[in-house]
């Protein structure tokens, strides 16, 4: 077990040191439990392609487009977006009888993302292009945070993000009491889901202030992220996810491998907003136009194809498949408070507490897709 001094000096460090996705090498991968995520791409695909259509014929001509994909983290799903807007641009080209444009691809992550293994894949990414030759395409890596600026002034015509703008840039300050949870949760005190809105509300600001210096004037922005359904609502389906979570740290805390202080200081940097509150910050930033937005459902499992639609039947499967997708993401942040000899415990517990939990009430993420214009 960690001293509790060493855990309290990891509670300080600022997210964006720990907050990236398990890489390659391990067991449970990111790469390899990202298939909610890939879910979440098709189901956005049409809002890309009519996005990038609308976009290319205001801003032709031009010889070469530059789209930054922020939050690309590793894997299959890495390169997804870019074979979508390929296919697009291609069929663009060859409708219009124009020559075909070119296309620079700009994949940002944090510094911690496993760039490794998406360096790795651009081989054969180039390799499947040289069999169906579309669109000439030239892809770059760009490791920062997406709260801070990325590129040169004027230079992007098109930004992709998914499920990447519900992480903050840090926990939020003063949740000092919000003790027995590790995030809002219905018995947090009212200060703690103010906090979480307030930080999402800086850094959505801060996003969208910097892509307006590095974005040309009519440039296109397709955001998805996980959110709410209202103002009012602190996302069920969400709060229950972390409800689970904190639920299997207190059983560790109950068999001593875990403080209580240590889960009672804990607090995930995560916040869902609703719709009206991106429009606000928008609205307010005043950068860009806020074009159309679209909400829909996925299930917690990937691998539920709705045949029920009150609860699932195989809750041992369902169970692991969701304690794998929450384990990729929240790992390394996990591990660096409280060591990395619980973690296999935790989510053995977690992975029991979902599936008994999704036995009795399916609950699914609540999505919203933002399109935007540059002004």
């Amino acid at each position: 077990m960690r001293k509790l001094h060493e855990i309290h000096q990891a509670m300080a460090m600022a997210s964006v040191n720990v907050l990236c996705m398990n890489p390659k090498d391990r067991d449970i991968s990111y790469a390899n439990n990202s298939s909610l995520q890939k879910n979440v791409l098709l189901k956005t695909r049409p809002f890309l392609e009519d996005t990038i259509k609308d976009m290319l014929t205001k801003i032709l001509p031009v010889t070469c487009i530059k789209v930054a994909d922020l939050g690309c983290a590793s894997g299959p799903n890495a390169f997804f977006p870019t074979y979508e807007i390929i296919d697009t641009i291609a069929r663009i080209c060859q409708e219009s009888h124009r020559d075909s444009l070119e296309l620079q691809v700009f994949l940002n992550d944090l510094p911690q993302n496993d760039f490794n293994t998406v360096f790795r894949s651009v081989p054969a990414f180039n390799a499947r292009l040289e069999e169906d030759p579309k669109v000439p395409c030239f892809v770059a890596g760009v490791a920062g945070s997406f709260y801070e600026r990325l590129f040169p002034s004027k230079s992007i015509h098109f930004v992709h993000s998914s499920y990447s703008l519900h992480f903050l840039s840090k926990v939020p300050r003063g949740l000092e009491n919000n003790k027995g949870n590790i995030h809002i949760a219905d018995s947090s005190p009212p200060n703690v889901s103010e906090a979480y809105s307030q930080q999402f509300r800086k850094d959505f600001s801060k996003f969208l202030c910097f892509r307006s210096q590095e974005m040309i004037g009519g440039g296109r922005m397709l955001l998805t992220l996980i959110g709410k359904s209202s103002v009012g609502c602190n996302s069920k389906d969400n709060c229950s996810l972390w409800k689970l979570l904190t639920k299997s740290l207190l059983d560790l805390v109950v068999e001593g491998l875990v403080h209580e202080s240590a889960v009672d200081s804990l607090n995930m940097p995560y916040y869902y907003p609703c719709e009206e509150e991106l429009r606000e910050i928008i609205e307010e930033e005043g950068s860009f136009t806020l074009d159309r937005t679209e909400n829909f459902e996925v299930n917690w499992d990937f691998e539920d194809n709705d045949c029920n639609e009150n609860f699932v039947f195989e809750k041992g499967r369902s169970g692991q498949n969701v304690a794998n997708l929450i384990r990729a993401i929240t790992e390394p942040m996990l591990a660096s408070y409280f060591g990395k000899i619980i973690i296999d415990d935790l989510f053995l517990r977690y992975a029991q507490h979902v599936g008994e939990h999704l036995s009795h009430e399916k609950t699914k993420f609540f999505n919203i897709v933002l399109v935007m214009t540059m002004k």
